[in-house]
């Protein structure tokens, strides 16, 4: 029985499929989404959950912390067990999984939509459109606001929605990036948000620790990307230094900060924090500068897996 759940090591056909499919077609459909699957569970796990008392609520969330990833990790292992005497089938399991934990072209997607809209002087096209890609409130935001909140959140989701769920896939295989998306499911759903704070404090401390190492790897490959691009690389390691760890969050910072060093700009939270100097305006046209960096960036990000899991095939 020991041998039913093995991890499954990383694998290069693996991963170019399914970086293909994601690239190609995009998020799969809600009702086959493993993501969507994790924010039902969690819905219905979170309901049966304390509301009274600091104690029992972070009790509480951490086991929701624990349960959520834990669990979606056994049966991506028991399904991929399930199919081990048909190894096609197998391939196909890992590579649809794998695909639904990117997100790379629905992020490519979300950000030139913003910047289409605000070329198009259609304000609240662009304030609509900024949803998708953080949680801020843009019913109030003007047009050079909503150019910064979207490539700050370019530049913090390019970790998110790939460099992690990558790094984890090639330390760990499929679970480990199940895990990984379980997690940041859990602290986009919960964190510290709500009037149930501190349920919520597990799932954001837990993404914290996930997000250490692949939020300074993609730093470093924003960083490379700029260079190949010709953006002034040493603004954006200056930039980096200086301000990468002034935002409250121990990891989202580091990014949007190489960003704002590479294009030149300022990124700005009333009240938050304030990343980079106002070198260059915040116009629409910045927000194609920087998918393009973060494009490039995952281009090296993924020669880099192919590397590391070409021995296992």
């Amino acid at each position: 029985m020991s041998g039913w759940f093995a991890p499954q090591p990383a694998s290069a056909s693996v991963f170019a499929a399914a970086l293909a499919i994601d690239l190609a077609f995009g998020e799969l459909p809600a009702a086959a989404h493993p993501v969507v699957w994790m924010g039902r569970m969690a819905r219905r796990i979170e309901r049966g959950l304390p509301r009274q008392g600091r104690l029992r609520q972070l009790l509480g969330g951490a086991l929701l912390a624990l349960l959520l990833p834990l669990g979606f990790a056994a049966a991506s292992l028991g399904v991929l067990a399930l199919l081990a005497p048909w190894p096609l089938a197998s391939w196909l399991a890992q590579v649809l999984i794998l695909t639904a934990m990117f997100a790379a072209r629905a992020l490519g997607d979300a950000a030139r939509g913003v910047g289409d809209a605000l070329s198009a002087g259609q304000l609240e096209r662009a304030r609509f459109g900024l949803r998708s890609l953080c949680s801020r409130d843009p019913s109030q935001l003007n047009e050079p606001e909503l150019i910064g909140a979207t490539i700050e959140s370019v530049a913090e989701n390019a970790s998110d929605s790939f460099v992690a769920p990558l790094f984890y896939y090639v330390l760990l295989g499929v679970p480990g990036a199940v895990i990984y998306r379980a997690v940041n499911t859990l602290d986009a759903m919960v964190g510290y948000r709500g009037h149930y704070e501190y349920l919520g404090k597990a799932s954001a401390r837990l993404d914290d620790v996930l997000n250490f190492i692949p939020a300074r790897i993609t730093c470093v490959l924003l960083l490379l990307a700029g260079a190949l691009l010709g953006r002034d690389t040493r603004q954006g390691v200056g930039i980096w230094r200086r301000d990468g760890g002034t935002t409250a969050s121990p990891n989202a910072g580091h990014p949007m900060a190489a960003m704002a060093g590479l294009l030149g700009v300022r990124l700005e939270k009333a009240g938050h924090y304030r990343l980079g100097d106002a070198r260059c305006a915040l116009e629409p046209g910045k927000i194609d500068q920087a998918w393009r960096v973060v494009r490039l960036a995952f281009a090296l990000a993924a020669s880099l897996a192919l590397a590391a899991a070409a021995p296992q095939g």
